[in-house]
């Protein structure tokens, strides 16, 4: 999975406005749980309670790292 969260970080680096945020958001759920599906339930839950305009950096992320 950390593969995968790299990939994804990379990817959409350049549609990211707020990406060390992002970075530390994303290691730090991952931290938590080592299981994908647990991951991007923890991302949506965070994606629900946080605001614009963080909140289309977690969306966009989740969607690149769910299409890979």
């Amino acid at each position: 999975m950390i593969e995968k969260i790299e990939k994804a970080l990379f990817e959409t680096r350049p549609y990211i406005e707020y990406y060390e945020k992002l970075e530390k958001k994303i290691r730090e759920l991952s931290s938590i749980t080592q299981d994908e599906e647990s991951f991007v339930n923890l991302l949506e839950r965070e994606i629900q309670s946080t605001e614009e305009p963080f909140k289309t950096d977690l969306k966009i992320f989740l969607q690149k790292f769910t299409s890979i």
